[in-house]
């Protein structure tokens, strides 16, 4: 398993680095969404993703049990792409977007984590570094700008490579080699 986390900030150039590593991997190619739609703004956005994909890559959309999802698409001969992390947490933490089963942020963070180590073939996630500005008003803001930098240092850990985008550049920040 090669593991390849992309990390940046908003409209930083992830998502697009992202599947050109997928495409230049010649593999078979799954994409795993975990957005959902709440608004014409983000169905938009997420149209714009879906146009820029190559019609045979196939489409799951999980936006709550990623470990589960990530072990049952992943094999030697695929690659797989997660976008992304960020919205997975998010989805979690928000009280009015957990899904209605008996897990918890913590469980499936950890399950996920356990994941990475055991899953074949090539994983591309992509999570937003949101630690690099002011410490937000509000105690959901700050649990989330902390949860979610807490998230991308234990990815990390576990990933052989590690990307930073800034204007559509990557940096690498840990390499394989």
């Amino acid at each position: 398993m090669t593991t390849t986390l992309i990390l940046g900030g908003a409209r930083s150039g992830k998502s697009a680095h992202a599947e050109a590593l997928a495409h230049a991997s010649g593999l078979p190619v799954t994409y795993i969404a975990t957005a959902q739609v709440y608004d014409a703004e983000f169905a938009a956005r997420i149209q714009q993703h879906q146009q820029r994909r190559p019609a045979e890559w196939r489409l799951v959309e999980a936006p709550h049990f990623l470990a589960e999802t990530l072990r049952q698409h992943a094999s030697p001969d695929a690659c797989i792409i997660v976008d992304c992390l960020t919205v997975w947490l998010a989805q979690w933490i928000c009280a009015d977007c957990q899904p209605p089963a008996s897990s918890s942020w913590e469980a499936e963070q950890a399950a996920l984590l356990a994941a990475l180590q055991a899953l074949p073939g090539q994983l591309i996630l992509v999570s937003n570094e949101v630690g690099m500005g002011i410490v937000p008003l509000g105690a959901i803001n700050r649990q989330f700008q902390d949860l979610q930098g807490r998230l991308n240092q234990a990815v990390a850990a576990r990933c052989e490579q590690v990307l930073f985008m800034a204007a559509g550049l990557p940096l690498t920040l840990k390499s394989a080699g």
